[in-house]
Order: structure tokens, then sequence, then C-alpha cells
């Protein structure tokens, strides 16, 4: 089968290549799918640059989530072969292949009315969202939920995610383009923060108060900004540093101001909370169902354009998810 292979870590369109591979088998408590569909992420784009939290041994195929039916199933799993699935990979067996591995505990049975496209972009950024906002945030109604990067993959899920929860949502953006889609997914308020100063817009928003969750998966100066717009008794959640900047807390502005600032590391929860998992997987499909959440996929392509998407990922120059596809 084809694959992409990385040998050797640095920028993905530099290090991966493709190449004919042997095709996989599973392990225990591993299923093998013959990929219809692989969303891209942030975090591929790191773990080819060995920067992201699990570092994989060389050389490895990327791609944390894909779709497709089951072609084989390792000991102790009893999925049928043919079933539609779509999961976390189990690296280095990635998504973006012709066939992929998947944790039996980290997949879900997709619906017949889902695509199987839609699927595979369901995987990482809602989980994420669900778990960020509703385990470590405990947003509740009526709320205000500030989203940064909303028109990308990590922050359109959690706009929606936020609207399904009744809260009031504030997304920021870079550009009339992704302030104009975060309007369209259902954003209360909408920032362009290339030009207005998204502090300020959430206090007036807010009569001052400030919001109750920030939801940041870009770091650097927007978590700075961040605890400047956060309110009493606020939630920042930390989701990731898509701004390069590793940003350090400080802990006397935390005490002062009465708010939180908690960490979300969406793997540890596979592992080690795989039962609450599969509830989270169960609150996607109902909220699909009930026609709160559909991913923004805005690009579909193929096995071969990988590290060119990537590298627009890279340079933010993207919107919503990308998607591989055979459909």
């Amino acid at each position: 089968m084809q694959a992409w292979r990385v040998r050797s870590l640095g920028r993905p369109d530099d290090v991966l290549s493709l190449e004919d591979v042997p095709e996989p088998s599973p392990g225990p408590g591993e299923v093998v799918i013959q990929t219809e569909a692989a969303a891209l992420n942030f975090p591929d784009i790191l773990v080819c640059r060995g920067e992201y939290q699990e570092r994989p041994p060389l050389p490895f195929t990327p791609g944390m989530e894909a779709a497709g039916r089951v072609v084989s199933a390792g000991a102790g799993v009893t999925i049928a072969e043919g079933t539609r699935v779509a999961g976390i990979c189990r690296l280095p067996h990635g998504g973006f292949a012709e066939q992929a591995v998947l944790g039996a505990g980290e997949l879900f049975e997709i619906p017949d009315e889902i695509p199987t496209a839609t699927a595979a972009a369901m995987v990482v950024t809602y989980q994420t969202g669900i778990v960020g906002l509703h385990r470590r945030a405990g947003l509740r109604a009526g709320e205000t939920l500030l989203v940064h990067a909303g028109a990308g993959g990590i922050g359109s899920a959690a706009i929606q995610i936020g609207l399904a929860a009744g809260a009031r949502v504030v997304a920021t953006a870079g550009g009339a383009e992704k302030v104009g889609v975060c309007r369209a997914l259902g954003a209360d308020l909408a920032i362009d923060y290339q030009k207005d100063d998204f502090v300020a817009a959430v206090r007036d928003f807010t009569g001052g108060c400030g919001a109750d969750v920030v939801y940041d998966p870009v770091g650097g100066e927007t978590f700075d900004l961040s605890r400047r717009a956060v309110a009493f008794e606020g939630r920042i959640v930390v989701v990731g540093f898509t701004g390069g900047r590793i940003t350090q807390a400080p802990t006397n502005h935390a005490l002062v101001k009465n708010y939180s600032v908690v960490g979300l590391h969406l793997a540890l929860y596979w592992t080690r909370q795989p039962l609450y998992i599969a509830d989270v997987y169960q609150t996607l499909l109902r909220l699909y169902a009930e026609g709160s959440i559909d991913p923004l996929i805005s690009e579909r392509i193929d096995l071969t354009a990988i590290p060119k998407a990537l590298n627009s990922m890279a340079l933010r120059g993207t919107i919503g998810k990308i998607v591989v596809t055979k459909e």
C-alpha cells in the first residue's frame, strides 16, 4: 500500500515521502481500516517536527484521525469486518496511508446518516471541544465563551459546542473572511484580532465582566491578552500553541483576579479514561443528530496533496478542516 512516511524530523513538506510499504497488522485491542477519509490537524505538523507530546519512533506514518471500513481486528476486538468506523490512529500506522491502525477503544461506529469525511473530521477537534469546555472548564448555559482562532478546526468545533451548551460565544479570527466564517457558525460576536482590540470588545460585550471561559489553542500573546479578558472565577483552557510561543502563566495575576488556568492534553484521556471517551463520542453523535454540530470541511484533497496542505495549515492559511478523501 501507499503511505506517507517520516524518516527524519522537520517540516512536513521537507520530511514526508510517499512510499510503498507493507500493509499493517493489528495488535491486541486494535483494528486495521481501509482508509476512506483522514482529517488534518495541527498536531500532525508538530509530530513531523518532533515537537508533539507523543513522539513515535522513526520511521512512522502521521495522521491522527481517520475513518473507513474495518479489514482486520486484533485479539480482544469483536468489531466485524466491513464495519464503518472513525477514530484515533495508533502511530506509527497513522491515517495518511491507504490503511491505518485504530485503537478499538478510541473509535466509534459511523451511523449511516454521517458521511465518512464528516466522521473523520469529528474525532480530534470535537473530542477536544467536549473535554475542554465541559470537563475541564465546566461551561454552563448563559456563560460567555471566548474562542480564539474561531475559523480553524479547533475553534470552529468549539463555537458549535459552546452554542449547543447555551453559552454566548465570542470568537476571534484573523481577517474579514475568517471573521465571516465565525459569524456563519453562529458566534454572537466575531472580532478581527488583526484590526481590533479583542480585550476591549469582550469587556464591552459582557458589560465589563469578561469571558467566563477562554478557549485558547494559540498561546503566546493571545494568552497574555486573554488574562485581561477573563472574568472573576473564569477559566482559561490551554489547548495548544499554534502561535509558536509557549506562554508562562503568572500565578500572582491568577490569584489577584480569581481565575483558573487549566491544561488539556486530550491523549491522556484515551489511555486513562477510555470509558469517558466512549461517552464523549455518544455525545457527539447526539449533537450531530440534533443538528447542533457539523464539521466545517473547507477542502477535500487526495493523498498526494497532504504535505502542501500541512504547510498551508502551519502558515494559518486554512479554514475549518481539510480532509483527505476518496469521496
